[in-house]
């Protein structure tokens, strides 16, 4: 395959010169073969570029300017599309070419091919194994607490005992505010009793007084 640059010698536009030469410099840079046909001095290399450009690359006027890219018959692109190639390290795709071992386009394509054939299924998979190794912790931790129960009815009946404690504790509250009219119910009958302790005391003391002076 054969990279094929259409350019114009001897055009007048400065423009154009320096985007012929920023193409050529950078094949040259990267060693790969290329190809320049002069539309300038050669009427069917103007005509050949002019018919093969597709119709949504031409310019409104409908003639292409150089430089026109090829690989053999296949269009690869005018000077906007390979400056965007060039910035973005994928010239070899644009010029429909494999990129050599080595190459950062090589290395950007492996890594690309990685990402999609390997972390994203090793990721899925690491995604399952823990969430199975989630549940089988769960289902050992019940079971190994139904063991413990089963080795040791002592442990199990400590615990029904601190449930029932628990339970009992909570009323307790309850039976100290019950306690408390009984406590006063107890202490007004106390001192009605002893009113009339001091009542009965009084009338005998009255009795004794009305002997003596008898």
């Amino acid at each position: 395959m054969v990279i094929k640059v259409f350019l114009a010698s001897l055009s007048g536009s400065t423009a154009i010169k320096k985007k012929q030469q920023d193409v050529v410099g950078f094949l040259e840079a990267l060693k790969i073969d290329y190809a320049q046909l002069d539309i300038a001095s050669n009427e069917d290399n103007r005509r050949w570029m002019r018919e093969n450009v597709p119709g949504e690359k031409k310019p409104t006027n409908g003639i292409p300017l150089p430089p026109q890219i090829f690989n053999e018959e296949m269009y690869c692109g005018d000077y906007e599309t390979f400056f965007e190639a060039k910035e973005d390290n994928t010239v070899y795709e644009f010029l429909g070419l494999t990129p050599p071992p080595g190459s950062k386009e090589a290395q950007q394509a492996e890594n690309t091919q990685k990402l999609h054939n390997g972390s994203g299924t090793e990721e899925h998979l690491d995604d399952d194994t823990t969430k199975k190794e989630i549940v089988e912790a769960e289902q050992n931790g019940d079971a190994h607490i139904a063991e413990l129960e089963e080795d040791d009815p002592d442990k199990k009946a400590e615990t029904d005992a601190q449930d029932d404690i628990a339970e009992e504790e909570e009323p307790a509250e309850d039976d100290e505010e019950s306690r408390k009219p009984a406590e006063e119910e107890e202490q007004e009958e106390g001192e009605e009793d002893r009113a009339e302790d001091e009542l009965v005391s009084e009338e005998e003391e009255e009795e004794l007084r009305e002997l003596e002076e008898d």
